[in-house]
Order: structure tokens, then sequence, then C-alpha cells
């Protein structure tokens, strides 16, 4: 079992952990700062660092097939590591910079999902960038309003703040969850909240910022039809929008 330090602090950059298993996937530790992909969110990049000074470059983080453990998967490029580094104190540091940007993305699209509110089919976050697909049949949606609402929501500088319930309190208001494609991270008897403010509510594993003021402005880049029921809302930081 690995721990997840980045639920409690996402603003975690390096932390020492210990290597419990080395498998054909990756390094697994026992507790780590690294973001599992998940949720749309890819998987934190950054670098373990031995005793010996070596240093292991790591390409993703995923979750292991119980979804227990995580899996710290090493770079094309990474020395060869095997079972000898079973035991050994590393230093597990992210790649700061990307995952901030991610940060960022992900809590715009929280907002994103209160200015179009509609059930939410699908999701991915990039480096700077990212979509939501909404259950929207008719277009509707106008790129230069949608951005000014979405702005001006970031633009309140509201706290984020996380709680938790039971699955069963879950169970019993359906209506937190917004994304029709992916549940919400279930299996420990808990499940995570993430609020905004008084303006958004709705269960979710990744990573957010903790004001909406630190996103920065936003700009819609494209709406675009994705089959009859589906409307695709990209966005990007402004930024790194080119």
């Amino acid at each position: 079992m690995t721990e997840p330090m980045f639920r409690d602090d996402a603003y975690l950059t390096r932390t020492t952990a210990r290597v419990v298993d080395v498998g054909e996937k990756g390094i697994v530790l026992d507790r780590t700062i690294f973001y599992a992909q998940g949720g749309g969110q890819p998987g934190d990049m950054g670098v373990l660092r031995r005793q010996d000074g070596t240093t292991i470059p790591i390409a993703n983080a995923v979750y292991g097939e119980d979804r227990k453990a995580i899996v710290h998967v090493p770079a094309a490029d990474a020395p060869g590591v095997g079972a000898d580094l079973v035991g050994e104190d590393v230093v597990a540091e992210i790649d700061w910079g990307i995952r901030h940007k991610r940060m960022r993305v992900h809590t715009a699209l929280h907002l994103l999902s209160v200015v179009v509110p509609h059930p939410v089919t699908g999701g991915a976050i990039g480096d700077g960038d990212g979509r939501l697909d909404f259950d929207l049949p008719e277009a509707g949606l106008d790129r230069d309003e949608v951005t000014a609402t979405l702005n001006a929501l970031i633009a309140q500088d509201a706290p984020v703040s996380e709680s938790w319930i039971t699955d069963e309190e879950l169970d019993a208001n359906p209506g937190l969850v917004k994304t029709m494609s992916v549940k919400p991270p279930r299996g420990s008897g808990r499940v995570r909240l993430v609020a905004i403010g008084d303006i958004d509510l709705q269960p979710c594993g990744g990573t957010h910022v903790k004001r909406t003021g630190e996103i920065g402005a936003v700009v819609v880049t494209d709406i675009q039809k994705k089959g009859k029921q589906n409307r695709r809302v990209r966005i990007a930081l402004a930024d790194q929008a080119g």
C-alpha cells in the first residue's frame, strides 16, 4: 500500500520514501507525492534520487491492480533498477511546473462545469489546457460568453477546500456526481469532496489550487460537436495559449 500524500497536500514537491517493491511496471514506494493517473488527470513526472546519487527519471505514476499501490514508471532512458532497490530510502521529487499547470486547469474545469450546467460525459487535463464533454444536444454555446463567465468565477478568488463523506452519504446524494463517464474514486469506504467557495461541490480525487485566483485568466479555445448528444469545450490557461 502507498500513502497518497498528494490527497492531503497537493503543494508538496518532494519527500523521502522507502521502496517496497520493484516490478515490471515500475517502482512502488511506501508513500508518495506523485499523483497517480486517473479521472482525466495524467500521472506526475519527476525523479527518484537514490542514496548513491543516481537519479531515476519517472515518466508517469499509475495505480497498481488493487489500486492500493502507486507504481512509479521509469522513463525510457532511466538506468536499470532491480530488486536491490527494495528497502532503500529515496527522495521523490515531482516536476512542479507541469503539476501546477494541471492543478490550475483541473480547478478551472470544475468551474466550467458550473458555467455549462449539463452532465459531463468525459474530460481530460493537459499541461496548460483541458476539456470537458457535455451531454448537450443543442449547440447554444457562445465561446466568448463562456470565456467571460468562467473568468468572472475565477476572479472571485474563492477558496478551494476538501472534505470527506462516506460511500453511503454519496449514494444518498447522487446529485453531487456530475460526471457520467468517470465515477468518483471509491473503495476505501469514503469519498473526497472538493468545494469551491459556495460555487461548486463535487466528488474528485485530483489535485487543485488553493484559491481560484491562482488559476489566472483562461480562454475557451474551441467548442466542438462530438456526436448527436455531445459538445466538447476546450480551455487553455491564457499564459499558455498559443
